[in-house]
């Protein structure tokens, strides 16, 4: 990213609603959601279960659409792409961390975060190149032909970090990647997560429970009754 770039606004959410139909019941998730997150910084969602966190999440990863209001990623108006343009969209400008991991069970480490940049369609010689990278800065290099089954979980969520960020996307998008792991593998994923996205220049939104988590992000949010507030936790 270049130093005018750094600062740019990447994120333009406005008007966001976004309500589910139960029976006879109408949920209204999001109520008319608006902000705007800058390059390079990041940014943090708590909220109780059920608030509509995840949901947000996966409407600016394209996983989800909204009822009405719009999101601008970068040039790219999200409920105005084509399929094929979204699934572009979804595998090289956003990288997206889960609550699990999501590898795949039968290839090594270095495997799964290669992966998504050769079938993006990177030489495998460069992608391996970048994938022992990227787990080196997530301190794995002596993990590179363990598979899922031979990783903690801390370590799986390590791997996920370093995938993400395979094909230089844009954006991360992390939902709850802390939230199966015990305090210790907490705070050292979260702390490789905030590193890998400065050193490498990436915006960075957060869903999380975990109050240490969140107070890390530059910006910090809380999402009520489909309200985003700013601050932290309540």
């Amino acid at each position: 990213m270049s130093e005018s770039e750094h600062g740019s606004v990447l994120v333009q959410v406005r008007d966001l609603i976004k309500t589910y139909t139960s029976g006879t019941e109408t949920l209204h998730i999001l109520q008319g959601i608006g902000f705007e997150i800058k390059r390079g910084s990041s940014v943090s969602v708590t909220g109780e279960s059920g608030s509509g966190k995840s949901t947000l999440l996966n409407i600016l990863g394209g996983l989800d659409c909204a009822d009405s209001g719009s999101v601008m990623v970068g040039d790219a108006e999200i409920a105005g792409l084509s399929e094929s343009a979204l699934s572009v969209y979804r595998s090289r400008r956003v990288g997206f961390i889960f609550q699990f991991h999501y590898l795949l069970k039968d290839f090594t480490a270095l495997e799964n975060v290669m992966l998504p940049a050769y079938i993006a369609g990177v030489k495998k010689k460069d992608a391996l190149e970048k994938a022992r990278l990227l787990l080196k800065d997530v301190r794995l290099e002596d993990r590179l032909q363990h598979y899922p089954s031979q990783l903690s979980g801390g370590e799986r969520q390590r791997v996920a970090i370093a995938r993400s960020l395979v094909n230089d996307p844009d954006l991360i998008l992390a939902d709850e990647p802390t939230g199966n792991l015990d305090s210790q593998n907490c705070a050292l994923v979260a702390e490789l997560l905030y590193a890998g996205a400065e050193k490498w220049g990436k915006t960075l939104m957060v869903v999380t429970h975990d109050r240490g988590v969140a107070e890390r992000a530059d910006v910090r949010y809380t999402l009520t009754g489909g309200v985003l507030e700013t601050g932290g936790f309540k």
